[in-house]
Parts: C-alpha cells; sequence; structure tokens
C-alpha cells in the first residue's frame, strides 16, 4: 500500500505531493494500521495530564508529518533542492565548520524529529563529507527503493549491522561525518531516562565520539509552519567523559526538542517498550 502510495503521489508537483501525503498518511492509513492508537499510548505514558484535545490534534498531525517526510525521501533532486534554501543555525555550526576545515571526524547525533534527511541533505550540498548509518528494512523489494532513494540525496550509506561497520569506521577514520539517529529502542543498550521515563538507549555515539577523537554535536531538523520549509540547528559538542553521561546529554538533548516540537517527533515510536520492566533499572543520579 505504501508503496503505491507513493509512486501515485510522485505524479504531482513537489509542495501539492508532500501536503497530499501527509494528509492521506494522517486520515487514511494512521488510523486502520493503529498509529494513533500508539501515539495516544505513548503521550499518556510520558504526558498522562496532556489535555484530551492536544492528545487528539497530536494523534493526527504526527502521522501527517510522518507522511510528509516519507514522500520528501523519495522526491530525490527535488528534496535536494528545498534543502539548499533550509539555514543552518546554533551554537555547534562552529564546531561542525572547524571539523570540516581541519579534516576531523564529527559524530551527529539526531533524532526521529521533522525530517532528518533534509538535513543530510543540506549538509552535504554545502560540502561535508556526510555518511550515514540506516536500518534495512525487512521487505527486500521495498529495501531496494529506500536504499536507492536515500543515495539519490547522497553518499556514502551505511546498512546497521557487520556489513556497514568496516565501511563506517573508515569513514570516521579519515576524517568524515557521520550521522547517526538515536532515539531509537535497543533491546541491548543502557537503560536511561527519557522524558523522563526509562528507556533503553545505545551508547554508541559517545562511544564512537571518543574512539575518534570526533566532536558529538546533537543536530535537528525542524519543519517549518509552511510545512515545506526546514531550518536546521546544530547544538554545541558534548564535552567527551563517561559515555553513560554522554549519552544521558543526547536524550536531554533530544528531550527538550520534542518538548518544543511535539507535533514533529515520532510518536509512534516505541520508544518505551518494556518500560514497566525497565523502571527497576534506571540510575537515579542521571
Amino acid at each position: 500500500m505504501i508503496g503505491l502510495l507513493i509512486a501515485v503521489m510522485l505524479c504531482l508537483p513537489y509542495r501539492h505531493r508532500v501536503r497530499m501525503t501527509g494528509r492521506i498518511v494522517s486520515r487514511l492509513v494512521a488510523p486502520v494500521i493503529g498509529w494513533r492508537r500508539r501515539v495516544r499510548a505513548n503521550l499518556a505514558h510520558v504526558f498522562p495530564d496532556l489535555p484530551a484535545a492536544e492528545v487528539e490534534r497530536l494523534a493526527r498531525v504526527v502521522p501527517e508529518n510522518f507522511g510528509r517526510a516519507l514522500i520528501e525521501l523519495f522526491s530525490g533532486a527535488e528534496l535536494v533542492v528545498q534543502a539548499r534554501t533550509a539555514p543552518l543555525e546554533g551554537p555547534g555550526v562552529p564546531a561542525l565548520e572547524a571539523a570540516h576545515d581541519a579534516r576531523r571526524p564529527v559524530v551527529i547525533a539526531t533524532a526521529h524529529l521533522g525530517n532528518y534527511d533534509v538535513a543530510r541533505a543540506a549538509l552535504l550540498a554545502r560540502g561535508y563529507p556526510l555518511g550515514a548509518l540506516y536500518m534495512p528494512m525487512a521487505n527486500p523489494a521495498f529495501n531496494r527503493r529506500y536504499v536507492a532513494a536515500m543515495e539519490a540525496i547522497g553518499t556514502p550509506l551505511f546498512p546497521r549491522g557487520r556489513e556497514g561497520l568496516a565501511g563506517m569506521l573508515q569513514h570516521l577514520r579519515g576524517g568524515g561525518m557521520l550521522a547517526l539517529v538515536i532515539d531509537h529502542y535497543v533491546k541491548r543498550g543502557e537503560t536511561m531516562d527519557f522524558i523522563g521515563k526509562p528507556a533503553r538507549t545505545a551508547l554508541s555515539a559517545a562511544e564512537l565520539a571518543l574512539k575518534f577523537d570526533a566532536d558529538l554535536i546533537p543536530g535537528y531538523c525542524i519543519r517549518q509552519p509552511d510545512g515545506v520549509s526546514f531550518r536546521i540547528w546544530a547544538e554545541a559538542p558534548i564535552p567527551h567523559g563517561d559515555p553513560r553521561k554522554m549519552t544521558q546529554a543526547l536524550n536531554d538533548s533530544i528531550a527538550a526538542q520534542v518538548r518544543a516540537h511535539m507535533d514533529q517527533w515520532l510518536w509512534m515510536h516505541r520508544r518505551w517498550k518494556n518500560a514497566d520492566k525497565e523502571s527497576a533499572g534506571a540510575d537515579p543520579s542521571l
């Protein structure tokens, strides 16, 4: 169904296709496959006092942002043109520029917020040697289309797992930049606080930054009120130290962005899987 939707929407002009895909995913797809229910459940877990009207609004607009991001990804050159106009702002920009000039490695930690593929396209267009780690899709046919769409935005890309590990490490060792989406539930990750609740979190972004003496910079791509343009925000680098504390700082950074842009984070995401079981392991000092 998603493949057919993408094929049909790509026949429309860019701005119309982005708006229309968002509406279709929000109004037709999300209610059928349970996304609205999952948004409500996650909000009840994290923000139990959120007014009912706001919960229902988010249950509608969060899948809409996902739909927009999905068709943007498959829009190739048109997405790149849009991304080039996105301003790059924030206290982390000087560190990015300095690392680029010195050909030093950088790990950019981001989240399922706005559309991180736009940020990747924008940084690549500015000449930053940015690679990205991605999770291959379970469906082989759709995965081929997915990878081709990401490659149309730019390379290098590294699949999660052994296949991509060697290339990713070589890229960082050569002074490249790497983007990691870190707000996944990771079964073997550390139990840490995320928006006030325990959630399994991988330490890999912090560990890579320490291993390669790379700046660890939280970065986000925020959709603007017109629904199609973006601003890219780079926060100040996380100081090197204990990888758990560095990762908690990343979680806190993402949590602040989620609170500021509630309608742009992927609330359908199973971020707090097994939350009741995890709570006993949370470190109260963090």
